[in-house]
């Protein structure tokens, strides 16, 4: 019986055989943190070491709170920057270079055949390039920085296998938010999610992100698709250092194989307040909505604001919607600004905002009142994430989003397209 993905990535790391469900003990190529890097300096400090083990090895980005909100999110801040300099970590990204996940994948850490450990959940985002990638604890990140070590169970894998093309006007997006609705929020439990199939190679890098990412929501340890020459042709341009693709065997083992034909999809949109509360668009058409979100760590890419400012040139936004844009990264929001697609949103009606997280997580820049609803890109709509606990969260493609605001009530794309 041949090998997953996962399981030779992990034998690898552990330097002799394993299966899935073997507990190892593994060294990471790199392991990030962003503005939770302050808790974990807390907890660094409880282990009484006076230096981190490799310094080399972590990646600390600052996106959550960016620019800061307030004195404590301030001082947080400052409280980092100070380790960073103690410690002489060279690879620190202050406010100004965008969402962790796009950040540290455009800048060439995430390689073909690595192994990332992130201390956010949607760290699973790697998976894109053929990497190992998942989130851990605040009080794990603080081992790793003294060890350089972790351990990890070696995961079954779901592999999910994609068939014919996308339906004009229909994404990623659309296909993540069905799989999850009709499989549930728990069905990839601490397992690893190989997206595969003869259509897989059809998904540019930044779709791919977008599946990888949502992969957790499915509650996958790691999510990813096999390196192919898009992958690799990327990661010699861009790489930094050298790398090792894996791919599964042909006659691996996995948990179960499912099967999704691309052709028979239509726009998707997950209700409040769980994600796997996915349903099509024209079954919530007309429904009235007051924020519209595009960018974070899901959708903040080039791809998507390119097909947000395809459907809103020359038009305006509802009058009684508010639209924030908030590209991925600095360098989404120069190529797009090149472009002249953050001069279209913003003519359109648009509040373009610096990249970060901004809403998403419920901290700053335009948050809900409650009562409020929000028809955004990003990954979760738990009660209350994004500002009052009276208000809903929809999730939906870049498309769905414009269209939406477009219109001011939750509008199939299709017919903008």
């Amino acid at each position: 019986m041949g090998l997953t993905f996962s399981e030779k990535i992990l034998a690898r790391k552990a330097g002799r055989p394993v299966r899935a469900g073997d507990v190892i003990t593994a060294s990471p190529d790199f392991y990030l943190s962003h503005d939770n890097s302050s808790a974990i300096i807390g907890e660094f400090k409880k282990l009484g070491l006076a230096k981190v083990k490799a310094p080399e090895k972590i990646v600390i980005i600052l996106d959550h709170i960016v620019p800061a909100a307030d004195e404590k999110y301030a001082q947080n801040h400052k409280t980092i920057r100070e380790f960073v300099w103690a410690q002489s970590i060279p690879n620190f990204f202050d406010i100004q270079h965008g969402v962790c996940h796009q950040v540290l994948s455009e800048s060439g850490f995430a390689l073909p055949g690595r192994l990332i450990m992130g201390s956010d959940s949607h760290t699973t985002t790697y998976g894109a390039y053929g990497v190992f990638a998942a989130g851990i604890g605040r009080t794990e990140m603080a081992s790793i920085w003294a060890t350089d070590e972790i351990w990890l169970r070696v995961p079954e894998t779901l592999r999910i296998e994609f068939a014919g093309d996308f339906p004009h006007g229909v994404f990623a997006k659309d296909a993540i938010l069905k799989i999850i609705g009709d499989q549930g929020a728990d069905r990839a439990n601490y397992e690893a999610v190989e997206f595969a199939g003869p259509a897989a190679a059809s998904f540019s890098l930044a779709s791919r992100m977008v599946l990888a990412n949502m992969a957790a929501e499915m509650g996958a340890k790691n999510g990813y698709f096999e390196p192919d020459e898009l992958t690799l042709a990327w990661a010699r341009k861009h790489g930094r250092g050298d790398f090792e693709p894996v791919r599964s065997d042909p006659d691996a083992a996995y948990e179960a194989v499912l099967q999704y034909d691309l052709s028979v999809l239509e726009p998707q949109i997950a209700c409040p307040h769980t994600v796997d509360n996915v349903k099509p668009v024209r079954e919530v058409a007309g429904k009235p909505f007051h924020q519209a979100l595009l960018g974070t760590c899901t959708n903040g890419r080039f791809e998507d604001l390119e097909v947000a400012a395809r459907i809103l040139r020359g038009r305006s936004v509802h009058p009684h919607i508010r639209l924030l844009v908030l590209p991925a990264s600095r360098a989404v929001y120069l190529e797009a600004m090149k472009a002249g697609l953050l001069e279209t949103l913003s003519e359109a009606g648009g509040v373009i905002l610096n990249p970060g997280c901004g809403p998403c997580l419920g901290a700053h820049e335009g948050l809900l009142a409650p009562g409020e609803v929000v028809v955004g890109t990003s990954n979760r709509n738990f009660k209350g994430r994004m500002g009052g606990r009276g208000s809903e969260i929809y999730l939906a493609s870049p498309a769905t989003v414009a269209a939406s605001a477009l219109e001011g009530k939750i509008a199939d794309p299709r017919k903008y397209l």
